[in-house]
């Protein structure tokens, strides 16, 4: 299975199982990190990219939102599947990249069995949600959340979003405002900025996320297989209890996924830059964040976050990864629910 992408790739990801620190928060230890994915992106063969350009197409003329139980139309057509569970004060979860709305079962089953009702939708591009080719940018994420919340008449609601989710949270916050929100959380989320630019020095640099773009062209399956049975549940951390389902789970997740929408979501949820939205977050705000998080580390994101949204509380859980909802299921429900209480 190894030999089936790069050998710059394999040496990353698989030369992690040599003994390590407990916690990192480096760069280093940030998934794809540096040089190895820069240079796995020499390694793939070169594709034209031009082509795969988010805003390659205008976007369909406006129509009016459509929805049945399960599914909403947004006005540029694009059909979003949702779940819609329990009654009560409404809590939305937004997923992370490239999964939909299924990982956060946990939370939703549990919320909903504690007098909450619990919405979750497939990102466009994601799980049973359509595929468009344009439009696969945080503003549009943001806009498809707003109408979901709309179109369902949402009042009151606690938003949470979970990485990749953190950031459609955020910019919904920027671009909708909070006038049916009543608590925010962002949980392992990329907010406030991924990508180390001039006044974000201690973000990640280009080469990582041109790797993981390599990675995808090369042999998408083996790059979420790698990824999930590596970093994003700490699988490669000595002594490591390795779930071979939620592997399997993780990987089918993405794989439901469309390939151009994942491949646009990295540039998505890399360089949109938070910092703005973040400053409008005038709701009690809960960010929880592990920090052994190889995949979206905690100095750069979780503590940022932390320090930008005014009165924010932070939750650092020691030694947890990026995939804290699953690995760490039980004290995230019991936070999660707490907060929904205060």
């Amino acid at each position: 299975m190894k030999n089936a992408i790069p050998s710059a790739i394999q040496n990353f990801l698989f030369g992690a199982t040599e003994a390590a620190p407990a916690v990192s928060t480096s760069r280093r230890s940030a998934l794809m990190g540096g040089a190895s994915m820069a240079a796995a992106a020499a390694a793939v063969v070169a594709v034209p990219m031009a082509g795969l350009s988010a805003s390659a197409s205008a976007a369909p003329a406006a129509r009016p939102v459509a929805r049945t139980s399960s599914t909403l139309t947004t006005r540029d057509g694009v059909e979003l599947y949702y779940k819609d569970w329990g009654a009560g004060q409404p809590i939305v979860f937004s997923h992370g990249w490239p999964l939909n709305s299924d990982s956060w079962e946990s939370q939703m089953f549990h919320l909903a069995n504690n007098g909450f009702r619990v919405i979750a939708h497939d990102r466009r591009g994601h799980g049973r949600s359509s595929q468009p080719w344009t439009g696969n940018d945080m503003d549009h994420y943001a806009d498809d959340l707003a109408q979901l919340i709309e179109a369902l008449d949402l009042k009151n609601a606690i938003l949470v979003g979970f990485s990749t989710g953190g950031g459609e949270v955020a910019r919904y916050v920027g671009r909708h405002g909070t006038k049916r929100v009543a608590k925010l959380v962002l949980v392992s989320a990329v907010p406030p900025l991924m990508l180390k630019t001039a006044d974000n020095p201690g973000g990640l640099p280009m080469e990582v996320f041109d790797g993981i773009r390599a990675g995808s062209v090369a042999n998408r399956s083996q790059l979420y297989l790698d990824i999930a049975s590596g970093p994003f549940f700490g699988f490669n951390r000595p002594g490591a209890k390795v779930s071979q389902g939620l592997i399997q789970s993780w990987t089918t997740q993405g794989l439901m996924a469309g390939h151009k929408n994942t491949y646009d979501s990295i540039k998505a949820f890399s360089e949109t830059d938070f910092r703005a939205d973040l400053k409008k977050f005038d709701k009690p705000t809960l960010i929880i964040h592990g920090d052994d998080d190889q995949i979206v580390p905690i100095d750069a994101s979780g503590k940022a976050s932390a320090a930008i949204v005014k009165g924010a509380k932070l939750i650092v859980y020691p030694g947890a990864p990026h995939g804290l909802t699953d690995t760490h299921k039980d004290k995230v429900n019991a936070d999660l629910l707490a907060f929904a209480r205060s």
